[in-house]
């Protein structure tokens, strides 16, 4: 077992070095600022307002597909692609925000990842740009 700093996680946007070596992380100490609890209440409902507004939590999903490519947006690259609603059996790309894949009609895990293929495909001849997954697939397909 080893006891670790943030410095030695390489941590950066949705990106540490936890995965890549195999870590198992068993406790972590967060430092905390103190705050005014009506404040912090505010901010919460005010965010949780955003992703209701914005994020398509009616279905089910693994939350953002694909990583945010620098210097762009995936949900826009996808919705410049055409692809807002497009759907491989019960797997489609939201109405609502175009970087989430939902799971509209008891989609398998093989229709998902054939949308997300379909998908890096496509916004690669419109844009030239490779989406990667943020999601990991376990299994074979």
């Amino acid at each position: 077992m080893e006891v670790l700093d943030a410095g030695a996680l390489d941590l950066s946007y949705r990106h540490s070095c936890i995965p890549e070596k195999g870590y198992i992380v068993l406790e972590a100490v967060l430092k905390l600022k103190k705050g005014v609890s009506e404040d912090i209440y505010g901010k919460m409902k005010e965010l949780k307002e955003q992703r209701v507004a914005k994020q398509p939590l009616e279905y089910p999903s693994a939350g953002s597909t694909f990583k945010r490519p620098e210097g762009y947006f995936a949900g826009k690259l996808i919705q410049d692609a055409g692809l807002r609603g497009y759907q491989v059996g019960g797997a489609q790309i939201s109405e609502k925000h175009c970087g989430f894949v939902i799971n509209k009609e008891n989609a398998t895990s093989a229709q998902i990842r054939r949308l997300m293929e379909d998908v890096q495909e496509k916004v690669y001849r419109q844009s030239g740009v490779n989406l990667e997954p943020e999601v990991k697939f376990i299994g074979t397909f």
